[in-house]
């Protein structure tokens, strides 16, 4: 296998493996909840329980990606994966099933983009590699909910049982990708502490500010959109299957998918802070759909919303990583972006769900994510100069 795949091949299709069964997961929970006859609402405490790991532990999970091979990290957040994967399987709350999930991917998700700097030599390299590990997981994103809005239709224990497997050969598959280096240095426990003061040094810097608000945002927004959007759809186009509806969802990624590809050609490296503008393509395109009742519009909205997000998502990461990277180390920049991508989408689906359960329509919905992004690409908007100096 070594043969076969470069190590950052092998990072990638171990990414897209448990990227897919991540994205698998929310159609199943979803399936479960119908099961259940749990409100509409509960998908958003899911969704808020596996992000609330995230925030959570932030502290600790940069430090330990820091700290040991990388390679090991995404080992061990595929297995703890896998473990909230054998909780649904045994009739553990969805909630806490997927909070067990979301503590494995707050383990594996600094290591997963902070080995990349490891793996690449140069900052053209970086960007490359950034906007490959973007595709990737947009396509598992498209794939995964499509397969797990799917397979839950047909029979919930056979797409768990998928979600296993996957998570178990994407952590074999990590022990083909080289070691790499340590930092035995390191103390957890004064790394915690000096957590919150590298927070405030990465939102000091122009840059790192710049592309943490960015990334921030949009996942942000991308987060309430999609559970909106679940919403949306039996209303506006008459579509209740779930299989459906996952596809719908999936279309998004497809868009993201391209523009991640694309995004080298589109914006290079050292001009990042040009992104921000393919952010108000987005806001244009969401507050169409209270407008939109046919498909194949919606078809369209949903893909220019993907392809503007992967372009403006991909130069921001690449931004961060390559100055935090110099300025406090891959692993603990990844870990505060997490925190902060993930306290926002925390607070929006929070939100969400309790608008959710006061009535709110989804049409509102939608159109409140697009003032709140705007919000934040007005901002950006004016640091560009700034940056420009």
């Amino acid at each position: 296998m070594k043969r076969l795949l470069s190590p950052l091949s092998t990072l990638l299709f171990t990414q897209f493996l448990s990227a897919f069964a991540d994205n698998m997961i929310l159609f199943i929970t979803l399936a479960m909840i119908k099961n259940y006859a749990l409100p509409d609402f509960y998908i958003g405490v899911v969704q808020g329980a596996f992000l609330f790991a995230f925030v959570i532990l932030a502290p600790f999970v940069g430090a330990f990606a820091d700290k040991n091979a990388k390679s090991h990290v995404l080992l061990i957040g595929n297995l703890i994966k896998a473990i909230g994967i054998v909780g649904l399987f045994t009739g553990l709350d969805p909630a806490v099933s997927y909070a067990i999930v979301g503590i494995g991917a707050a383990v594996y998700s600094p290591a997963k983009y902070g080995i990349l700097t490891e793996l690449t030599t140069t900052e053209s390299g970086l960007l490359s590699a950034n906007a490959k590990m973007e595709g990737f997981t947009i396509l598992a994103i498209l794939t995964g909910s499509l397969a797990g809005g799917t397979l839950a239709g047909y029979s919930i224990n056979a797409a768990l049982a998928v979600c296993l497997a996957l998570y178990l050969v994407s952590l074999l598959m990590t022990l083909l990708i080289p070691k790499g280096p340590v930092n035995n240095q390191l103390h957890y426990r004064r790394e915690m502490l000096t957590f919150f003061k590298e927070t405030g040094k990465l939102f000091a810097d122009r840059k790192t500010r710049f592309a943490l608000i960015g990334t921030g945002s949009f996942w942000m927004s991308s987060a309430v959109f999609r559970l909106a959007l679940i919403a949306w759809v039996p209303i506006h186009l008459a579509i209740d299957s779930l299989d459906q509806i996952s596809m719908l969802t999936a279309i998004t990624g497809v868009g993201i998918m391209i523009g991640a590809l694309v995004t080298p050609k589109l914006i290079p490296a050292e001009k990042y802070y040009n992104a921000y503008r393919f952010g108000a393509v987005m806001i244009f395109a969401m507050l169409l759909f209270p407008l939109t009742y046919m498909l194949p519009l919606a078809v369209v909205l949903l893909l220019l919303i993907g392809f503007a997000g992967g372009v403006f998502i991909v130069p921001m990461n690449s931004a961060l990583q390559d100055e935090g990277h110099r300025m406090i180390g891959s692993g603990k920049t990844i870990a505060i972006q997490n925190m902060v991508e993930n306290a926002l989408m925390l607070a929006g689906v929070g939100i969400y769900t309790q608008i959710t359960k006061m009535g709110a329509s989804a049409d509102s919905s939608i159109i409140g994510v697009g003032i709140a992004l705007a919000v934040f690409i007005v901002f950006l908007s004016s640091q560009v100069k700034r940056l420009k100096a």
